[in-house]
C-alpha cells in the first residue's frame, strides 16, 4: 500500500537537479579518479615482480589494455580492446633470471606453474577491482555529504526569499535529511552499477582478446628489423668473427696492408680471428671493433675517429659460403668499465643504487641480445654460430699491483666477488640465449691477473701497467681461439 508513494518519491528525486548533478559528478569524476588512485597489486609470478591494475583513464569510449616494462616501454595491447574506463595494465621488469622463471619451460612443473601464474594475476586484478569499488563508494559518500550540505543551504535561501522567513528548523532538517538519504542512495547505486558494468566490459574485452592466443607474440605483436646487407659480396672466407675489443686484440701488431676499417678498428695479426684461422687452417674474416655493442657496432654502424664503420651484421650478410661465425659481445653493452672503475675508486661498490643500474643495463642487454640472436639465426646459409662468454680477471683472494690504484682504495676480496658475480650474470644471459637457438657456447679459461704463470708463456691478460688493461695478450687471444676451435663442427673446416 505504501510502495506507490515511495516509488513516486524516488522517481521525483531521480529527476531533481541536485541528484542528477551528483550522479554525473560521481560517474564523470569519481570513476576516473578511482581508477587513477587505486594502487596496483604487487605480485611475484615466475620469479618476476609484476603489478596488476588499470591504465590511467582516457577520454575515449574504448581502448586497449597496456603492458609496461619498467625502464623500457609502454606497449598498447591492441588485441585486448576494452569498452569503458577499466582497461587492464600489467607492469613488469626488469626481467629476473631464476629457478622460478625457468619453471615455465619444465615439462613436469611447467603446466602447474602456468596455472598458478594465471590464478595469481586473476586474483590480483580481482583484488584491485574490489579495492577500486570500495574507493568509488567512499568517494560517492563524500560527494553526497557535500551535495547534501549545499542542498540544505539552497533550501534555506529559497524559503527565505519566497516567504521572508523559513519553516521551523526541525521541518527543514527532516526534509533535508530525507532528501540527502534518497540522493545518497541513488548516487551509491548508480556508482556501484557503473563500476559493475565497467568490470563486466573489462572481463568481456579481455576474454574476447585472449581467445585463440597461444603466444606472447600473438598477443602483443612482434617486430624485428634486421640490418641491411652492406658493401659488395665477399668470398674466400670459411669463418668470421664479430664483436668487440677482446676479439680485436687491441695492442697487438697491426695488420700489414689493412683496409681503412682494419686500421680504424685496430685489428691485429694475433686477433681472435687470426688465431682461430691458424688453429683451424681456415680463412677467417675479422669484423670486430673496439667499443662495439649490439646496437652500435654489430646491428648498427659505429664511429671510429673520422670513419663510420658499417654494421658488422650487415657486412656478414655479404660473405658467401660462411661455415661458422664467432660472436664476442656483452661487456660494452652493460658498461663494464664503469663498474670496474667505480669499484677501484670507492671503499664499497656494492651499494643498491649501483646494483640497480647494473640490473637495468642487464635487462636492456637481454632485449637487444635477443634481436642479435635472431639476426644470427637468419644468416644466409645458416653457418654454425659460436658465442664467446666473458672471462674473469682476478682470483677471489687477489692482492697485487693490478688490484691497486694510486690514490684510490683499489680492489679487495668483497669487490672481486661482486665483479665476479656480475660477470657470471652476464655469462648466464649469453649462454641462455645461445642455447635457446642451438648455438655453441665457448667458455675461455684464461690465466688471471695476480696469478703466477705456470707455463712460462707470459700472462694471458694485460695488467694495469699495460696499454689496455684487462684485455687479452697474444697468449690470451690464442687461448680464446682454442676454446672456439674445439667447438667448430667438422663440416665447418675445409
Amino acid at each position: 500500500m505504501d510502495s506507490e508513494p515511495g516509488r513516486r518519491t524516488v522517481l521525483r528525486e531521480l529527476r531533481s537537479w541536485p541528484t542528477l548533478l551528483l550522479v554525473l559528478f560521481c560517474l564523470g569524476v569519481g570513476v576516473p579518479i578511482t581508477v587513477a588512485l587505486t594502487p596496483a597489486q604487487d605480485l611475484v609470478v615466475f620469479g618476476q615482480h609484476i603489478s596488476v591494475g588499470a591504465r590511467p583513464p582516457q577520454l575515449s569510449v574504448a581502448g586497449p589494455a597496456q603492458l609496461v616494462q619498467v625502464g623500457n616501454t609502454e606497449l598498447d595491447v591492441d588485441r585486448l580492446r576494452v569498452y569503458g574506463p577499466l582497461r587492464p595494465q600489467l607492469t613488469m621488469g626488469p626481467v629476473q633470471r631464476s629457478e622460478a622463471a625457468a619453471a615455465v619451460f619444465d615439462p613436469a612443473e611447467g603446466p602447474k606453474a602456468r596455472d598458478d601464474a594465471v590464478s595469481a594475476v586473476t586474483t590480483g586484478f580481482a583484488t584491485w577491482y574490489v579495492l577500486g569499488g570500495l574507493g568509488l563508494v567512499a568517494f560517492t559518500l563524500a560527494a553526497a555529504a557535500g551535495a547534501a550540505g549545499l542542498r540544505t543551504l539552497v533550501v534555506l535561501r529559497r524559503q527565505g526569499r519566497e516567504t521572508g522567513g523559513h519553516a521551523p528548523l526541525h521541518e527543514i532538517v527532516a526534509y533535508c535529511v530525507r532528501a540527502a538519504r534518497r540522493m545518497t542512495a541513488i548516487a551509491v547505486v548508480a556508482s556501484v552499477v557503473a563500476w559493475g558494468v565497467s568490470g563486466v566490459l573489462a572481463y568481456a574485452g579481455a576474454a574476447q582478446g585472449l581467445r585463440g592466443v597461444s603466444s606472447l607474440a600473438q598477443l602483443v605483436g612482434a617486430y624485428h628489423l634486421s640490418p641491411d646487407p652492406v658493401g659488395p659480396l665477399v668470398s674466400g672466407y670459411e669463418g668470421a668473427v664479430i664483436g668487440d675489443s677482446r676479439a680485436v686484440r687491441v695492442g697487438g701488431p697491426p695488420l700489414p696492408g689493412g683496409t681503412p676499417d682494419d686500421v680504424a678498428c685496430e685489428r691485429s695479426t694475433d686477433s681472435l680471428a687470426a688465431e682461430v684461422g691458424h688453429l683451424a687452417s681456415a680463412n677467417v674474416l675479422n669484423l670486430a671493433c673496439p667499443s662495439a655493442t649490439v646496437t652500435t657496432g654489430l646491428r648498427g654502424p659505429q664511429e671510429r675517429g673520422d670513419r663510420l664503420v658499417p654494421a658488422q651484421i650487415g657486412v656478414l650478410k655479404q660473405v658467401l659460403d660462411l661455415r661458422f661465425v664467432v660472436v664476442a659481445i656483452g661487456p660494452n653493452d652493460v658498461g663494464w668499465t664503469d663498474f670496474l672503475r667505480y669499484c677501484y675508486g670507492v671503499p664499497d661498490c656494492g651499494d643498491q643504487l649501483t646494483q640497480g643500474e647494473f640490473d637495468y643495463r642487464m635487462a636492456a642487454f637481454d632485449r637487444v641480445y635477443g634481436d642479435l640472436l635472431v639476426d644470427l639465426n637468419d644468416l644466409p646459409g645458416h653457418p654454425q654460430v659460436i658465442v664467446l662468454t666473458s672471462y674473469g680477471a682476478f682470483p677471489p683472494d687477489a692482492d697485487c699491483a693490478d688490484t691497486r690504484a694510486a690514490g684510490y682504495p683499489g680492489l679487495d676480496a668483497a669487490k672481486i666477488e661482486l665483479l665476479t658475480t656480475r660477470n657470471d650474470q652476464l655469462n648466464a644471459v649469453l649462454s641462455a640465449g645461445a642455447e635457446k637457438y642451438g648455438f655453441a657456447v665457448a667458455r675461455p679459461e684464461l690465466g688471471l691477473l695476480c696469478e703466477d704463470g705456470t707455463d712460462g708463456l707470459g700472462p694471458d691478460l694485460q695488467g694495469m701497467a699495460d696499454p689496455f688493461p684487462f684485455h687479452p695478450t697474444g697468449i690470451g687471444s690464442l687461448r680464446m681461439a682454442s676454446s672456439v676451435v674445439r667447438l667448430i663442427e667438422p663440416a665447418a673446416v675445409r
